[in-house]
């Protein structure tokens, strides 16, 4: 072997297997210069300078001893002894020479990618630690970096800078947390060609959701300029979702993405030192405003960045398919206009993550009970109190605090997902604040009459809802215990359970539980939280005040239009709930705001009538064949086909709500077919909810038109028995339990079941009141959807109730 070969080593020399000559980073940046090149993965050429070139430059110059007495019986805990051996060390590396035929070996590897990429190519110097990216450290950011060299000397200069960082400080302390010995692990240089993403873009992504450990997304983070600032995490970075198993069906969409603010951008800069060598290397500058109302790459980029991920993951996990989820570097040249794969390694902490954990709240110890009400969920929560009588006070809110008020609406959910807990003063089970709270998974107590008179604003207290149907708002922070059970081995039961969800943000999240699908997906949490502008708004921007069309602007700058904002906003939130159970259904309700929700909404007011009871009035399907809001449901519509066909969920069924009559349902069906929604096309199936008695009388008509029937138990309660659900006068008349609401769940079942028709169950009734579920059970109805809380103990109970009507089929 040559000193060249020994010293300089060409990315198409090197493979994974090569760690321990070139360390981690060099290594797979080889393994992908070898073998995904040719797929179309994009790594710039270089090579790697040896971790042997490394114990070269220390031995000729007799470095080691020196090294020893610096650090040796260093306390890396004690941090002036740290700082002090750290410098020393340092100093000791860049007083090196660096030998001759070393020095050669480099500026040939320099002078050949010069031949390959033209004289004004400038170069990326990085470090490579032989312990690199090994499954008991990643060593990511522990040494250093040089980027824009361009001339001999300084890639010299950067190089031995870089072995010097393997004694930073930072370096030394973390090799002694991961039990690496400082003196073995030895540092290899990458020197590869400079990617110009200064005048580009560049990130991170990772070929799974890094916070939920859901292995079927890519997620990309991307920032202007330099991606320094992504890994510090110095800004808020532009971020997007591409679904692995429909792109590899050929759809090529985000699947959602998230507008950072991009603060800052990191480019070059030209400091230089006594000796003409770059010392500042680059220089954080504020972006425009411009560039951080859009995103800093295309979709054509993140379609282009989603296929190298899912290549560079196949080809690490192996023709085997052992599952090696991957953590990557990219970089977008703004001068080619190409993207650039600049590192990857194993992604070693979600991946290890355990999925579907039951979690029971125990509470450990009690108080005064200062209020109680109504449970929602089985958590606790516990917090500074925080009472909001005006929500023009929400900006008062901070996280973690228990949000206290006498009632909540749609647009308080900003400040609901942050809190620890929520009261309020009036609600039951299934007014908005328990809705929401479900949702979040945030324990809540409604109807409480009058907890924002006994609840002072900084009181601490303790938000039980573990202890039954009633919840109690203790005084004090008390202590508590969550206990997990892994259900990895839960059956399953022949009646399917399916899931109620609305929120995009928690779908990732709730991935594992063992559901058979979405049977309820809210839209209107979606429009509240994401678009916040009502349809009809976007569609005729012209009818409202100077004002709402400048926010409407606003909101809408990133997109083509106001009604392509709706479109992909209201699709990707779908798609991303949809992609959590695929192949699996996802039943997505068309909106079913009422109309005094529906007002709250930018843009609302211009919009909708005023009701004295919306709770049966301009709702539902009756909105949307209604020239007050049918160019709002065509928007509902489009996103739904774009969604379906061009994103490739087609495992989303659509549900129409509140359908009072046959005929309705006939005139929304021909609606919807006009705006590209054909039942029956490409698999769409239409349901429709089963929660008004002429639904449960006219069932026979109704299954003519429609696939199946979810029954909204929480309507159908409340319009069998005459109670206004958002009453709190009237609210104890309010019980699905009602033998005469139990015979309206008999009677939709069999219709179902007469007509060949699915039936399913969406409302709060199973959820609550475990007697429901076993009468359902024994109905047979197909299909259970219930609160995320309740579904692990549901299902026991299900398969419980199932074995017992097994057992007595048999002895009969």
């Amino acid at each position: 072997m040559t000193d060249s070969t020994r010293y300089v080593r060409w990315f198409k020399e090197l493979g994974i297997a090569d760690v321990a000559l070139v360390g981690g980073k060099n290594a797979s940046l080889g393994e992908m210069y070898q073998n995904l090149t040719a797929e179309g993965v994009r790594v710039p050429n270089g090579f790697a300078v040896t971790a042997e070139a490394y114990n070269y430059v220390l031995e000729s110059n007799n470095a080691w001893p020196k090294l020893h007495a610096a650090l040796d019986g260093l306390n890396p805990d004690n941090i002036k002894d740290l700082q002090a051996g750290g410098k020393k060390a340092r100093e000791i590396v860049m007083n090196c020479v660096l030998p001759d035929d070393l020095k050669a070996a480099i500026l040939s590897g320099y002078n050949e990618l010069k031949q390959e990429y033209g004289n004004d190519i400038s170069l990326a110097v990085r470090s490579s630690a032989t312990a690199e990216d090994s499954p008991e450290a990643s060593f990511a950011g522990q040494n250093d970096s040089y980027l824009n060299i361009s001339s001999d000397e300084a890639l010299l200069d950067a190089y031995q800078r870089c072995l010097a960082s393997n004694f930073t400080d930072r370096s030394i302390h973390y090799k002694h947390d991961n039990n690496f010995d400082v003196y073995t692990v030895f540092l290899s240089v990458v020197v590869m060609k400079m990617v110009r993403s200064d005048i580009g873009a560049s990130g991170v992504m990772f070929s799974l959701d890094t916070e939920t450990s859901f292995k079927d997304v890519v997620f990309i983070n991307g920032a202007l300029g330099l991606g320094e600032n992504i890994v510090q995490g110095t800004i808020e970075p532009d971020s997007f979702y591409v679904h692995k198993p429909t792109f590899n069906l050929g759809h090529r969409t985000v699947l959602k993405r998230r507008l950072g603010k991009k603060e800052l951008k990191m480019i070059f800069t030209d400091s230089l030192n006594t000796d003409n060598i770059a010392v500042e290397y680059t220089n954080n500058i504020e972006t425009s405003d411009d560039e951080r109302k859009h995103y800093c790459i295309s979709d054509a980029d993140v379609m282009v960045l989603a296929d190298y991920a899912i290549k560079i993951e196949n080809h690490y996990s192996g023709d085997a398919g052992h599952y090696k989820p991957m953590d990557m570097e990219w970089a977008k040249d703004g001068i080619d206009g190409e993207l650039y794969i600049v590192q990857a390694r194993p992604e070693t902490v979600s991946s290890q993550k355990n999925g579907a954990v039951l979690e029971i709240y125990h509470l450990k110890e009690t108080a005064n009970v200062i209020a109680r009400g109504q449970a929602v969920g089985t958590r606790i929560g516990a917090g500074k109190v925080r009472v909001i009588n005006d929500v023009a006070l929400l900006s008062d809110f901070q996280p973690g605090e228990v949000l206290v008020a006498d009632t909540t609406t749609p647009d308080w959910e900003p400040v609901m997902k942050i809190a620890s807990a929520i009261v309020t003063n009036r609600g039951g089970r299934t007014c908005h604040a328990a809705i929401v709270a479900r949702e979040l998974g945030v324990p809540a107590i409604v109807g409480t009459n009058n907890a924002t008179e006994l609840l002072t604003n900084e009181r601490p207290a303790t938000v039980s809802c573990a202890e039954g149907e009633f919840g109690n708002i203790y005084e004090g922070i008390l202590n508590f215990d969550i206990e997990k059970t892994d259900l990895s081995q839960l059956a399953h039961p022949n009646t399917e359970i399916m899931m109620n969800l609305g929120n995009p943000d928690r779908a990732f999240s709730l991935a594992s539980l063992p559901v058979d699908g979405i049977g309820l997906a809210r839209m209107e949490f979606i429009i509240n939280e994401y678009i916040k502008v009502h349809p009809m708004a976007l569609q005729h921007p012209d009818k409202t005040d100077a004002d709402t069309r400048q926010k409407i602007n606003e909101l809408c700058t990133a997109y083509e239009s106001p009604q392509d904002f709706f479109v992909k906003a209201l699709s990707e939130g779908v798609a991303s709930i949809a992609a959590a159970v695929y192949p699996k259904p996802c039943v997505v309700r068309m909106s079913d705001f009422k109309s005094n929700e529906y007002a709250t909404l930018l843009g609302g007011t211009y919009f909708e009538p005023e009701e004295d009871n919306p709770m049966i009035g301009f709702r539902g399907a009756s909105r949307y064949t209604h020239p007050a809001y049918a160019d709002g449901f065509a928007l509902e519509c489009q996103a739904m086909k774009r969604a379906r066909d061009e994103m490739g969920m087609t495992n989303v069924k659509l549900m129409i709500p509140f359908c009072r009559r046959v005929q309705e349902g006939e005139k929304v069906l021909k609606a919807m077919a006009e705006n590209g929604l054909t039942r029956g096309e490409n698999g769409l199936q239409v349901y429709v909810m089963c929660e008004i008695p002429n639904n449960v009388i006219q069932i026979d008509a109704f299954a003519q038109l429609f696939d199946g029937f979810s029954i909204g138990s929480n309507d159908l309660t409340q319009l069998t028995l005459g109670v206004d659900r958002d009453s709190q006068i009237v609210a104890f008349d309010f019980d699905e339990r009602d033998p005469g609401v139990k015979e309206m769940l008999r009677l939709s079942i069999e219709g179902a079941r007469r007509n060949g028709r699915h039936s399913g169950i969406c409302g709060q009734a199973p959820s609550d009141y475990p007697e429901i579920a076993e009468y359902l059970v024994e109905l047979g109805i197909d299909a259970m959807s219930l609160n995320p809380d309740t579904v692990l103990a549901t299902t026991r109970r299900v398969l419980e109730v199932e074995k017992r009507l097994t057992q007595t089929a048999k002895s009969a």
